[in-house]
């Protein structure tokens, strides 16, 4: 997973701090768009948690902050809920410019709210999920409502809102009654997943009860068992960026897996210096796999690295070869693990006799066995697990014909 920087100007030419996260191989198959509950920013760990997650689903998500709120310009004033919408909207044409047009939006608490309404302007938009949304946009004026009554008179006031100061003025407050959600909600024609905490006492479970009344099939509702507003727990937000990423499969159609030209062989792998660090793609006809090195030694950490691919060949290799075996002598091996690490040690250390003393490649190899079986079974599956294809490869003289291809 990769995140990169982004500004957006949004239609009043402020600028929108953004971070788009990427899946591992940089390549998604389709864009997001991840907008944050009121007074919050995209670096709250829920908007992180659940973003990155949608990545492994394949997705580019975008999280962005409103106007006024983390480190977007603008005075918090001007985050009234149809600025939020405009906002979306800006972010949405900024990406369809720059890169894909996202067709799927996920909103948190207003920013719920605002997904739908977004949604219900962006033709590309082919879904919808919402966590811990209110029914109504005005519902969220509760949380200011101690300041009401001094804006008539004051026309700007400071008034704090989960426990921090923020400055609105009627325009704010007035624009909160403006859009008609549930209205929306009825007219929006969209797969929507509605995801929501029967224990959320900052936005009620009723609310999720009136959004999913008021929308068409497809819809979908989740519970959020023992979760709060805010999914502070880190495994609450996780869950909940599967349950999206599981649920988004439906209603987005797969994409075929862009082969390289293989030239005739069994695998491919490429390295566009230009762009991509150590990151090598790599596929076969049917799977596509990422390789990396780790962030110690200046690579990305995208994938394994080629030697952890070496060792996972072995030990895919060991564990299909251990499962045949057992299976023909009908042994009671219900589960095996293979332990493997590669490393170089000098051939005195290992009292290898070689003409030179040099270092060698040295493999560990380490097996747990799960099953009814005696001392003497496990021996023999020991032995069993030297003679799969990938070890004697490894532990026999290979000869190699490298060639060059012309463009």
């Amino acid at each position: 997973m990769k995140s990169t920087k982004l500004t957006i100007s949004n239609s009043k030419n402020q600028q929108l701090n953004a971070f788009l996260e990427l899946p591992a191989n940089q390549k998604p198959n389709y864009y997001a768009i991840f907008a944050h509950c009121f007074t919050c920013s995209s670096s709250l760990g829920a908007v992180k948690n659940i973003s990155r997650t949608l990545t492994n689903y394949g997705f580019g998500v975008i999280r962005f902050d409103f106007t006024g709120l983390g480190r977007s310009e603008g005075e918090f004033a001007e985050s009234h809920f149809s600025a939020n919408v405009d906002d979306l909207i800006a972010v949405s044409n900024y990406m369809e410019s720059n890169y894909e047009a996202p067709t799927l939006l996920v909103g948190h608490s207003l920013g719920g709210a605002a997904v739908i309404s977004a949604a219900a302007k962006l033709n590309t938009v082919k879904a919808v999920a919402t966590v811990g949304a209110p029914a109504t946009v005005s519902h969220v004026k509760h949380l200011f409502s101690h300041g009401i009554e001094d804006i008539k008179s004051k026309g700007e006031v400071e008034v704090n809102i989960g426990g921090r100061p923020f400055k609105i003025n009627n325009d704010f407050v007035e624009n909160f009654d403006k859009t008609d959600l549930p209205s929306v909600v009825k007219n929006l024609r969209k797969p929507l997943l509605i995801l929501h905490s029967p224990t959320d006492t900052i936005v009620g479970i009723k609310n999720a009860e009136q959004i999913y009344h008021n929308a068409h099939h497809p819809k979908s509702f989740v519970t959020l068992d023992n979760t709060d507003h805010l999914l502070s727990n880190a495994k609450d937000s996780i869950y909940v960026g599967n349950v999206i990423g599981a649920w988004a499969e439906r209603y987005f159609e797969p994409k075929e897996n862009q082969m390289l030209t293989t030239k005739g062989e069994q695998i491919v792998g490429h390295l566009n210096l230009l762009e991509d660090n150590f990151t090598t793609s790599i596929q076969t006809k049917n799977h596509f796999m990422i390789a990396d090195e780790p962030t110690s030694v200046g690579g990305d950490d995208f994938g394994p690295s080629p030697y952890e691919y070496l060792n996972a060949g072995l030990i895919a290799c060991t564990a299909m070869t251990l499962k045949l075996y057992a299976e023909r002598k009908k042994w009671d091996l219900q589960e095996v693990f293979v332990y493997v690490s590669h490393s170089k040690k000098h051939s005195d250390d290992l009292e290898v006799q070689v003409n030179k003393p040099t270092y060698l490649d040295f493999i560990t190899k380490k097996l747990k066995f799960v099953g009814n079986l005696d001392d003497k079974q496990k021996q023999r599956l020991k032995e069993i697990a030297s003679k799969c294809p990938v070890h004697k490869t490894l532990a026999s003289k290979v000869i190699f014909d490298t060639s060059i291809l012309e463009n």
